[in-house]
């Protein structure tokens, strides 16, 4: 069994995991203006089950699945695949930009209530409170001007909140086999056997795109989202959540739109004014309040 990291490693690890998350929703939102979302998964799904499935062969195994747990890897695959990755790419094209950003804030919600139900973990105040004070900061940010609302928007936010929620049971669900059996084989079994169920219905959207339509930058969001989300980001979650405990390691998803939002004035010059700064400060405020 491997030694325990340093606490400071693991939040470090946990802090670029959400940077990388973050850079998802800028990046994918480009792509998917060019390659339709059921291709652009497609593609996705291939190339990260690939990688991830050849890093696995070539590491060191460890005790080998058992065959009841290859049943809940599945389930993970279901939940990752079809209810989360294809869902997200397919509500993010038919939603504003910063929405995807602003409901994937509810995910630390979603976890703490489902790790106080299903994996029993003790209630800590602190983290509750912490929590709610993290998303009121991103919602600061977002109802100041970076969501929009409207009919034309509420197919996509009602899919991408779906995509939210089997998120987070993928994450309740996969800590204790990835105790069992680590990060880099439970994340390449379960994206490979979601994409698994993905690939016909993959495989035919992608035979009917219009390739010519499709531009370098476009090819460059989808490796980015396999490699960078897929393979990195999720490989990095599931590692962290090795050492962490559910309850706490979901406050640090509120993160993620404070960073998309930094991104964003980076790479496309967006301005962030005063309601930036403080929503983002309180968002911080929560992320300490919980890490107390």
């Amino acid at each position: 069994m491997s030694s325990r990291p340093s606490g400071r490693l693991i939040v470090t690890v946990l802090l670029f995991q959400q940077i990388l998350g973050a850079m998802a929703f800028p990046i994918s939102k480009f792509g998917l203006a060019v390659i339709e979302p059921f291709t652009f998964a497609f593609y996705r799904f291939l190339i990260s089950s690939i990688l991830l499935l050849a890093i696995v062969r070539m590491r060191k195994q460890g005790i080998p699945v058992e065959k009841k747990d290859w049943w809940k890897i599945i389930g993970l695959g279901v939940l990752i695949i079809p209810l989360n990755q294809t869902l997200y790419l397919w509500g993010q094209s038919m939603t504003a930009a910063g929405h995807g950003s602003f409901l994937f804030a509810t995910v630390p919600i979603w976890i703490l209530l489902m790790a106080l139900t299903h994996l029993k973990e003790k209630l800590v105040w602190r983290r509750i409170v912490g929590v709610l004070v993290a998303f009121s900061g991103v919602g600061v940010i977002m109802f100041s001007g970076a969501a929009s609302f409207g009919r034309d928007y509420l197919w996509g936010d009602f899919i991408i909140l779906v995509a939210v929620i089997a998120w987070a049971y993928y994450t309740v669900f996969g800590k204790p086999l990835v105790q069992k059996y680590g990060a880099f084989r439970v994340t390449a079994y379960s994206l490979a056997s979601g994409s698994v169920i993905y690939f016909p219905f993959g495989l035919y959207m992608a035979m009917k795109f219009d390739y010519s339509q499709a531009t370098v930058g476009a090819w460059g969001a989808v490796l980015y989202m396999a490699i960078g989300t897929s393979v990195a980001a999720y490989v990095l979650w599931y590692w962290v959540l090795k050492f962490m405990e559910v309850s706490r390691i979901a406050v640090f998803q509120n993160m993620q739109p404070i960073m998309a939002s930094l991104v964003a004035m980076v790479w496309l010059g967006e301005p962030l004014g005063w309601t930036f700064v403080i929503g983002g400060s309180v968002a911080l405020l929560g992320v300490i309040v919980a890490e107390i």
